[in-house]
């Protein structure tokens, strides 16, 4: 089994060929794609998509920081709604986080986005697809801000910093969140990443998980063309290298950590 836990297999890049590129995915291998949300108008169309493939597709929620808009209190409520919802399907909140790559102008709000959806992670018991990007020290406050505002000692923070690509004192740092994972992608195989030497030195086997972040990232040799689920295949490849242990023990062994850590797929 391999599990995909980042995939916009919804968005207009798949339009005309998604049951193509889901075709191919699980014939490699890959059981399960999850698919973060980015805004309120991707939510139906992301819905109705794994409406089609019910076991193999797994929704999340969430307001991602590069599509705050000034409406986005109103979107929030929306959302929020929709987790109130007996028999929702969202395994996840996601994506959501914080992006100062290239906009800083929503800095305080892109904070109170998040922690609001932080909050929502803890009230409805489901893990957070998080989004870091020029922003690590600010989502670390946040979240150790949230945790101390808990209510209750029960709740918990679960879920997968995504798309980690940080030198291994930020990993150290994240994986001091108990119960959150770190999601490896096409970035491990590219020739000046520094990534392979960071989790060789730090990160455990039992503290990552798979993605693809399609439709970017693809991993080399498909770099520079749409990514896709089937790519995943590359991925696992580097990661038996730098983990010297067999392409099906990378497979279980993060299929199992993606379980772990989004119970409703299960």
């Amino acid at each position: 089994m391999i599990i995909d836990t980042h995939s916009h297999l919804y968005g207009d890049e798949f339009l005309e060929d998604v049951d193509a590129v889901i075709s191919r995915a699980q014939s490699v291998g890959v059981d399960k794609i999850f698919l973060p949300n980015i805004n309120a108008g991707s939510v139906d169309s992301m819905l109705t998509l794994a409406r089609r493939y019910p076991g193999t597709l797994y929704p999340m929620i969430g307001l991602h920081p590069e599509d705050i808009t000034d409406d986005w209190p109103q979107v929030l409520e929306h959302m929020e709604q929709r987790l109130t919802e007996p028999g929702h399907p969202f395994i996840a909140i996601g994506e959501v986080g914080l992006d100062y790559y290239w906009d800083r102008s929503r800095y305080a709000e892109q904070q109170e986005v998040f922690a609001r959806q932080v909050m929502w992670a803890m009230l409805y018991d489901l893990p957070l697809m998080i989004h870091t990007r020029d922003a690590h020290r600010e989502v670390v406050d946040v979240l150790n801000e949230q945790i101390k505002n808990s209510k209750s000692s029960d709740c918990k923070l679960t879920g997968v910093f995504h798309c980690f690509g940080g030198a291994a004192e930020e990993a150290e740092e994240l994986l001091s969140f108990d119960g959150f994972m770190l999601g490896i992608g096409g970035v491990v195989t590219f020739k000046k990443s520094r990534l392979s030497e960071v989790l060789r030195a730090v990160v455990p086997i039992d503290r990552i998980v798979v993605e693809t972040d399609a439709p970017y990232l693809a991993p080399v040799p498909y770099r520079g063309k749409r990514n896709e689920s089937a790519y995943l295949v590359a991925t696992i490849k580097r990661l038996a290298e730098i983990y010297d242990v067999s392409e099906q023990e990378i497979c279980e062994i993060t299929s199992r950590n993606a379980l772990l850590t989004f119970p409703k797929a299960g």
